[in-house]
């Protein structure tokens, strides 16, 4: 989720979901779902913490603020800031001091427990809102093969900033396409309802393409060039992050709204698929 302030770009899509009367949604992409099985998931019909067989806690970026100047401070283990009741994994954004940092959040990852090569991603969730936040459902490099970032690649299937409303976005980074050189590939869509509502966000990535959606609706296409790692190192495993972040040189170039606080990313499911043997 590394962005700047000046590398974002804004494609605006309209869109038209059908809402369940829970506001909870089932969505699918392109093809048929006979072609895929159910390889990994957590449909969080359980209490507590997130299930330790399949998340981690990362912390590890906290004392450099993630490289993104952010202004949280991410906890381990902590139910104020990751926990799962009522069938939703609830991550939250606090406003309290904690590590020298004015906001505490979490940010899981799915890495050892949960890496995958090409699949269908599938995260019902309802976004936080607020002045300040961004909230991302993204993947990364498990191994980082290719070398450091950009340079493996990286996957954003959702990445929301409060200040930018109902805006949603889909990116990937790579070494020559990447927002620090204004190279960076995505599209947006408008999604009016998505910090009311559960919607669909979905990844198909398959070796000659990575597709992007919302509620089965189409909006991004990277496709694989063949030419080098350069432009497409997405033939290695990669894994799952949920977060949400407080500030940075994209989430809190408008500031951070202290009166939103608490604020959370609420999470049905998390469901990987990938294409069955023939």
């Amino acid at each position: 989720m590394k962005v700047s302030q000046f590398s974002k770009f804004i494609v605006v899509c309209l869109f038209a979901g059908v809402l369940s009367c829970t506001g909870k949604q089932n969505g699918s992409g392109t093809g048929s779902m006979d072609e895929y099985t159910l390889v990994w998931s957590d449909e969080f019909d359980y209490t507590g913490l997130p299930d330790p067989e399949k998340w981690s806690f990362d912390t590890e970026g906290n004392a450099w603020n993630w490289g993104n100047y952010e202004e949280q401070h991410y906890t381990s283990r902590r139910l104020e800031n990751a926990e799962v009741k009522d069938g939703t994994l609830h991550i939250r954004a606090l406003l309290e001091e904690q590590e020298g940092k004015q906001y505490t959040s979490a940010r899981l990852i799915t890495k050892g427990k949960g890496d995958w090569l090409y699949g269908k991603f599938e995260i019902s969730a309802r976004l936080p809102r607020g002045r300040g936040l961004w909230p991302a459902i993204w993947m990364l490099p498990s191994d980082w093969e290719y070398g450091s970032w950009p340079a493996s690649g990286e996957i954003d299937i959702m990445e929301n900033v409060g200040y930018m409303g109902d805006t949603i976005l889909a990116t990937v980074h790579t070494k020559s396409y990447n927002h620090s050189i204004h190279t960076q590939r995505g599209d947006s869509i408008v999604l009016p309802g998505c910090h009311d509502r559960f919607h669909v966000y979905q990844l198909e990535w398959e070796p000659h393409q990575i597709r992007a959606f919302v509620d089965g609706e189409h909006f991004f296409t990277f496709q694989n060039e063949n030419t080098s790692p350069g432009e497409w190192p997405f033939d290695k495993p990669f894994h799952l992050l949920l977060n949400v972040a407080v500030g940075g040189s994209w989430g809190g170039m408008n500031g951070i709204d202290d009166t939103i606080f608490p604020q959370a990313m609420e999470v049905d499911y998390v469901r990987v698929y990938q294409k069955k043997n023939k």
